[in-house]
C-alpha cells in the first residue's frame, strides 16, 4: 500500500534558520528518485539545490517561488510504495506505461532507501551509502483515481508598472508554455523575478535559445522606455487637471510632492549581514588603530615575482601572507570570546576570511589553513572563492569558521575605514588603496606608493599595546617584505 512521506526543509548549514524558494525542479505528479534535486533555495549564505531522500511520486508542494520557509517546514510530500490494486502510487489508468514504469522505479527507490539510505547528508534524515542512479520519468498527464490530473495552476501577480513581454525584446527562441525555461544562472532568474519579468515570454540570444543576463536587462530597458512613454501620455493633461487615485491607478499622493517611500525586507543575505553586524556592535567593545605605510617595495617584490614566470601573485595574497606571519607573533588576535563561559578562545590554525562584494551583497568566504599556504596557493584559493561568491555557489562550509578577516576596501577607491568586526572573531585588518603620495624616503621628499592600514580589534582579548604591535609588524612587512624571511 502506498505511503505518503513528508519531506521537510533540512538544516542546510551552521546558523541557517530559513531559506527562500528560488525555483521548483519538480511538479506535482512527477516521479522522483532518491537524492534527486527537487527545489533550488537561497539561504543567507548560498544558493543550494535540495535533494529528496525519498523515491516515488510527488503529491504536493508547499510554497510558491519567492516564499521564505523556516527550517523544518514541509517542502513536499512523496507517495512511496504501491496502491491496493498493485499499481505504483500516483499511477492511473490513463497515465500510460511510461508513467507506470517511472512510478515503479520511484516506489522501489522508496523501499530500498530504508535499507541503503540516501547518499546525500541531510540533517535529520541520515545516510549510509549512495544508491544507484534512477531515471526520472515525467508523466505527460499524471492521473489520480483514474482521472487525468490537470496541470498545477500557476497564479502570478504583477504590480503596476512592472514589465511583461518587452516590446523591444531580442528575437530568438522562446520557451514552450509547459516546458522548462532555458535559464542556467540563478542570478538571471532572480533579476527577472525581482522585476516581475516572465521569462517564458522572453527570447534568449544564447546557444539553443538560452536566456542570458543581457537578454533580461535588454527587456527591462525596453519595458522601462514603454512605461515612461505611457506615463508621459497619461500625465500630459495634469497641467490643468489634478490627478486622482482613479486616474493614476494608485493611492492618492500629497500635492506637496512628498517623496515616495520604498520598504525593502531585511531577508536573505541582507538580513544575515544586518543581524551579524548588529550583534557585533552590541557584544564587542571594539577599537581601531591605523597607520600609513610605504608599499613601494611590496609592489616591486610582487612585480619581480610575476616577472619570474609561473602563476601571477595577487596583492591580496601577499597581504594575507603578512597577516598570517603577524598572527603567529600576536596569537591573541586569532581568537574569539565565549561569553557564556567568560573565556577567550585562541586558535592554533588561521582560517582567513576576506570580504567579497557580490550582486547578492557582502559575503566573507574563508580560506582554510591560510597559515600553511604560500603566495601561489593563496592567490589560487582567493580566485576560486571569489568566482564562487559571484556565481552564488559558495557552500555554507566555505562561509563559516573564520578566525580572522582581511578587508581590502581599497578596491572601492577609498583610503581608510573603521570596519565592524566579523562576529565572533576578535579582529579585522583593513587595507586602503595603494596610491602615489609625497613621502619622506631616506631623508628626501619623494613620490612613493602609500597605503593606509587599519586594525579593528576586540578590546576584551588584548590591550592597545598588542594591537599596536600587530599593526606595526604588518606595516614593517609592507615596507620591507624581506622582514618575512626571518620567519619563512
Amino acid at each position: 500500500m502506498a505511503q505518503v512521506l513528508e519531506f521537510k526543509l533540512p538544516d542546510l548549514g551552521e546558523g541557517l534558520t530559513e531559506a527562500e524558494i528560488v525555483r521548483w525542479l519538480v511538479e506535482v505528479g512527477d516521479v522522483v528518485a532518491v537524492d534527486q534535486p527537487v527545489v533550488e533555495v537561497e539561504t543567507a549564505k548560498a544558493m543550494v539545490e535540495v535533494p529528496c531522500p525519498y523515491g516515488g511520486v510527488v503529491t504536493a508542494r508547499f510554497g510558491a517561488e519567492g516564499t521564505e520557509l523556516p527550517v523544518g517546514a514541509p517542502l513536499l510530500t512523496v507517495a512511496v510504495g504501491e496502491t491496493a490494486d498493485g499499481r505504483p502510487a500516483g499511477d492511473g489508468s490513463g497515465a500510460g506505461t511510461a508513467a507506470t514504469d517511472g512510478a515503479r522505479d520511484g516506489a522501489s527507490g522508496g523501499r530500498e532507501s530504508a535499507a541503503e539510505g540516501s547518499g546525500n547528508v541531510l540533517v535529520g534524515y541520515g545516510t549510509s551509502q549512495a544508491p544507484a542512479r534512477r531515471r526520472r520519468v515525467r508523466p505527460a498527464a499524471p492521473a489520480v483515481n483514474g482521472r487525468s490530473r490537470a496541470p498545477e495552476p500557476v497564479r502570478e501577480t504583477r504590480p503596476a508598472g512592472t514589465p511583461q513581454a518587452a516590446p523591444g525584446a531580442r528575437t530568438g527562441r522562446t520557451a514552450p508554455a509547459d516546458g522548462p525555461v532555458p535559464v542556467i544562472s540563478p542570478l538571471v532568474r532572480r533579476l527577472a523575478r525581482e522585476n516581475g519579468l516572465d521569462l517564458r515570454k522572453l527570447a534568449g540570444s544564447g546557444p539553443d535559445g538560452l536566456i542570458l543576463r543581457a537578454d533580461v536587462e535588454h527587456a527591462l530597458r525596453a519595458a522601462g522606455t514603454q512605461d515612461r512613454t505611457e506615463t508621459t501620455a497619461a500625465t500630459a493633461p495634469a497641467a490643468t487637471t489634478p490627478a486622482t487615485p482613479a486616474a493614476t491607478g494608485g493611492p492618492a499622493r500629497s500635492t506637496a510632492g512628498a517623496a515616495s517611500v520604498t520598504r525593502v525586507p531585511l531577508k536573505g543575505i541582507r538580513g544575515a549581514v544586518a543581524d551579524k553586524l548588529s550583534r557585533s556592535r552590541t557584544e564587542i567593545p571594539d577599537a581601531t588603530c591605523w597607520v600609513d605605510a610605504d608599499a613601494t617595495e611590496l609592489m616591486r617584490t610582487r612585480a619581480a615575482m610575476n616577472a619570474a614566470g609561473g602563476p601571477k601573485i595577487s596583492v591580496l595574497a601577499l597581504l594575507a601572507r603578512i597577516c598570517t606571519a603577524a598572527l603567529a607573533r600576536f596569537p591573541e588576535l586569532n581568537a574569539s570570546v565565549d561569553t557564556g563561559a567568560r573565556e577567550i578562545v585562541r586558535y592554533a590554525d588561521v582560517h582567513l576570511g576576506f570580504a567579497a562584494q557580490t550582486e547578492r551583497g557582502l559575503v566573507v568566504p574563508v580560506v582554510r589553513d591560510a597559515h600553511t599556504r604560500d603566495a601561489e596557493s593563496l592567490t589560487a584559493e582567493f580566485a576560486r572563492l571569489t568566482e564562487a561568491a559571484r556565481a552564488g555557489t559558495l557552500t555554507p562550509a566555505e562561509l563559516t569558521g573564520g578566525t580572522f578577516t582581511l578587508n581590502n576596501y581599497g578596491v572601492f577607491g577609498v583610503d581608510g575605514s573603521t570596519p565592524i568586526i566579523n562576529h565572533p572573531e576578535a579582529a579585522m585588518l583593513g587595507v586602503g588603496r595603494i596610491v602615489p603620495k609625497p613621502w619622506v624616503h631616506e631623508g628626501e621628499l619623494a613620490v612613493r606608493q602609500v597605503v593606509q592600514l587599519s586594525l579593528t580589534f576586540d578590546h576584551r582579548v588584548c590591550d592597545g599595546g598588542t594591537a599596536g604591535g600587530f599593526l606595526r609588524y604588518v606595516a614593517d612587512c609592507v615596507e620591507q617584505p624581506a622582514v618575512l624571511l626571518r620567519t619563512v
